[in-house]
């Protein structure tokens, strides 16, 4: 007598390919809907754009007097970044900043005539270490290229001289801007209030990874804009 042959093997492969196959389509949903949970209910929201703080009703009238002289950077002043991500399909909103930062402007009668600031990148930090890692290695590559600058490259004619504090002077900036190595000539559009004893200042800058040879932060899952 002849024995049965034995059944082909085939039907268990299949099986396990499916059992796999439905093992990943879990993965991809544990990891999409987490994500959102991430975003929605643990992540911090990213802080708000920079801006000037409205000043109150009974705002205190500048002092009579010149802008002219030195300025040099105050303590609490910032730069950072803000960039739009998408987390496995979910949109957010990263950004990092830091206070380490110095500089000095000089004006002349109503015209800003010489001006560098400068910031020190390893210090920027976000509400995610692992992004920070990612900022200071592989993307901004702090170890080699340790600051980032902007240097006025044209006087800037503010006009007459504000009389109270209320009063916003906007101004375009021509400068050179410096990011891991590369520099840039940039115009950055800048707001202004004084208030007798300080200048209050904010602008906004887009800046193009690929301008400044900065690697693309992107990677399986993360995406930047």
């Amino acid at each position: 007598m002849t024995e049965p042959e034995a059944p082909a093997p085939q039907p268990r492969r299949r099986r396990l390919l499916f059992v796999l196959l439905g093992a990943v389509v879990v993965l991809a949903i544990l990891v999409v809907g987490g994500t959102a949970v991430y975003i929605n209910f643990i992540k911090k929201d990213a802080p708000e754009e920079f801006s000037l703080a409205q000043p109150g009703e009974n705002a205190s009238v500048a002092p009579a007097g010149s802008l002219s002289g030195s300025w040099a950077i105050a303590g609490g002043s910032e730069v950072g970044y803000r960039v739009k991500e998408v987390l496995f399909g979910q949109d957010t909103t990263a950004a990092g900043r830091t206070k380490k930062v110095t500089g000095s402007l000089t004006i002349a009668g109503s015209v800003a005539t010489k001006a560098s600031f400068t910031a020190q990148m390893a210090s920027v930090t976000s509400d995610e270490s692992r992004r920070d890692n990612q900022f200071r290695g592989r993307i901004m590559d702090t170890d080699t290229y340790p600051t980032a600058t902007f240097t006025l490259a044209e006087p800037v004619d503010i006009g007459t001289v504000p009389t109270d504090s209320k009063t916003t002077r906007t101004v375009s900036a021509k400068g050179d801007l410096v990011l891991r190595g590369q520099t840039k000539r940039v115009t950055m559009t800048l707001q202004s209030r004084w208030d007798g004893t300080s200048i209050r200042t904010v602008g906004q800058l887009p800046v193009v990874f690929t301008d400044y040879g900065i690697p693309n932060p992107s990677f399986p899952g993360i995406s930047t804009e």
